[in-house]
């Protein structure tokens, strides 16, 4: 155990060097360690190549064409699954799930939550109307405002394409592993909050 022991001193001398901390504290150590082995092991992680890098095609350009092929990639699964459905697109099944899972809304913030501009969310929106999936009434507070809610139809046809939809959420992550989605999540949700804060005045 002479060389752990020793390997133990050298770490508790780096985090004081480190850190300096104020007390002795194992938790904080302990954390201290879990953050110096991701720092290391991010530091070896080879810089990825892509095509055109050697050219001068920069990071931006490449995720920004990444995310738009895989927006289409998920589109043509999201097709796929709603063959024989009630669906005419996968947006209207996605203003369904979103309905059923956080209950009823105007129609301006189903087509925020969406990411839609707003005539091509009303477009959505209408056609669920009229095929009785969603219903509209008048808000209490704002008579202006319509409140959105799904019905009964609306849930039935939720239910039967959501096993389909479920296996083309699956085939669009692939075969990466759970600490692969993890951080893709993370980093994904960081991407999203910033457009969201700053891309308002674009989903008009």
């Amino acid at each position: 155990m002479y060389k752990l022991i020793n390997e133990l001193v050298l770490l508790v001398e780096e985090y004081e060097k480190s850190v300096n901390p104020q007390h002795e504290d194992v938790a904080l150590f302990g954390q201290w360690l879990h953050e110096r082995k991701q720092l290391r092991k991010q530091a070896t992680l080879a810089e990825p190549d892509w095509l055109g890098k050697t050219s001068g095609r920069s990071p931006e350009s490449v995720i920004n064409t990444s995310l738009v092929h895989l927006y289409r990639f998920a589109r043509l699964h999201a097709k796929a699954a709603i063959i024989d459905s009630e669906f005419a697109t996968p947006d209207e099944l996605i203003y369904l799930i979103n309905l059923r899972a956080m209950g009823n809304m105007t129609k301006t913030a189903l087509i925020r939550l969406n990411v839609h501009e707003k005539s091509a969310g009303i477009q959505i929106i209408n056609r669920l109307i009229m095929n009785e999936l969603v219903e509209q009434v008048q808000g209490d507070q704002d008579k202006r405002s319509k409140i959105i809610s799904i019905t009964e139809k609306g849930i039935q046809a939720l239910e039967n394409s959501m096993e389909n939809f479920r296996k083309a959420s699956v085939e669009v992550t692939g075969d990466i592993d759970h600490h692969d989605k993890m951080e893709l999540i993370r980093i994904l949700n960081k991407l999203e909050g910033y457009h969201m804060e700053h891309s308002r005045s674009l989903l008009q």
